[in-house]
């Protein structure tokens, strides 16, 4: 009789655990940025023809190189905010004879960007 009222407590335990995990929409889940974090204020200092070193300067290295186009890098970011919530951006640059020719993506071409800087 004592073995089958602690079956019966284990029983009623598992079966407690088993459904409270079931409930894990309910767990507390932690904002998780990663890649490149990049301001529309970072991307505008961007200019025609500077070299990959001024670029890593301005923006940082990218979080994603072409294995297959060296020059082209991705800078990439994305933000899990609860659940459902995601936000993502990103900035394609690309470069010819180690100058920067154009970029594409979520962020504004700056205003100067056909301007070079003074050499």
């Amino acid at each position: 009789m004592q073995s089958l009222k602690t079956f019966s407590l284990w029983l009623i335990v598992a079966l407690t655990l088993s459904t409270a995990a079931g409930c894990s929409s309910w767990v507390y889940r932690i904002n998780i940025p990663q890649g490149n974090f990049l301001e529309q204020s970072d991307v505008e200092k961007l200019r025609v023809s500077m070299t990959r070193e001024q670029v890593i300067y301005v923006l940082g290295k990218p979080i994603a190189e072409d294995a297959f186009d060296k020059n082209t890098w991705r800078y990439v970011y994305s933000f899990n905010k609860g659940r459902k919530n995601e936000q993502q951006k990103s900035l394609v640059i690309k470069f010819e004879n180690e100058r920067l020719v154009s970029l594409a993506g979520d962020y504004d071409q700056p205003e100067n960007f056909n301007t070079p800087l003074e050499q």
